[in-house]
């Protein structure tokens, strides 16, 4: 069997930015074991696969099934893979379609091309309320942090972008810590001043196979609701402070976030199995 991939630096202006994903466009879907495999082989963040949905695509959109595997599980949301396979198909498959429509595990997820070239997701906002900071935190992190919010994942915050920056977490620490919570864990603080960048953060999941991740869509769907209160402010721009780094445009809507960002291809080719 030969199938198509791509990998795309997803919230990129140009390769070895950004977070990479490969995209896999199937016209059924695999065996769950199959697709697993091959996200192990790619070794990456994130392999997303999607599937034409029945109606297919008109002249302004198009509708397609869409699941995102890291290197050991499926994951039931993952904002730069679905930047990515949007890219994937404006870009490579279906330049005519305006917008597509995602039916994900996280309900139907939209990407629409925006006139400044971003490509802008509409997802799921997902509140954090404060919580004690579990047992061992501070000693995985290396440092304590000031505060500790808990919804889908932990975020923990601190006083300014460089503490952020300084952290060097203890990954087996922290994956003992987050394995039994199910959660990965965002770093976040507030942006320099006069920098134009609202929030930064950073995101480790060494308990979903990720040690950092380089760039994370829906973890922004966590600490977007949470600055937009504390700054007052419904339009954001986070940085995502990681080794290759990479830049988020928020808007908060009630309960959606839209993120927006930009894409840039790496490789195409052919899985032979």
């Amino acid at each position: 069997m030969e199938l198509p991939i791509y990998q795309v630096d997803a919230f990129a202006e140009k390769p070895f930015e950004g977070n990479p994903a490969a995209i896999v466009p199937l016209t059924s879907w695999l065996p769950e074991e199959v697709m697993l495999a091959i996200a192990a082989e790619n070794n990456l963040a994130e392999t997303a696969f999607f599937v034409p949905a029945p109606g297919g695509a008109d002249a302004a959109g198009g509708r397609y099934h869409l699941r995102w595997f890291t290197p050991t599980v499926e994951v039931d949301l993952c904002g730069h893979a679905t930047l990515a396979s949007a890219h994937v198909l404006f870009t490579h498959l279906a330049p005519g379609l305006k917008d597509v429509r995602f039916e994900t595990r996280s309900g139907e997820l939209t990407v629409t091309r925006e006139e400044s070239g971003r490509l802008q997701m509409d997802f799921p906002a997902r509140p954090m309320k404060p919580a004690a900071a579990p047992e061992g935190l501070a000693e995985a992190l290396g440092t304590r942090p000031l505060g500790v919010l808990k919804g889908v994942n932990l975020m923990a915050l601190f006083d300014k972008a460089e503490d952020v920056a300084a952290l060097r977490p203890d990954v087996l620490k922290l994956m003992r810590l987050c394995a039994p919570l199910n959660v990965g864990l965002i770093a976040s603080a507030p942006g320099q001043e006069g920098s134009g960048i609202d929030y930064v953060s950073r995101f480790f999941a060494p308990a979903h196979g990720i040690n950092e991740d380089p760039v994370t869509g829906s973890a922004h769907c966590d600490s977007g609701p949470y600055w937009a209160k504390r700054l007052g402010k419904d339009a954001l721009v986070a940085r995502q402070i990681s080794k290759r780094g990479g830049t988020v445009h928020l808007r908060i809507k009630g309960e959606r976030v839209e993120l927006a960002g930009t894409c840039a291809d790496f490789l195409q080719g052919t899985i032979h199995i």
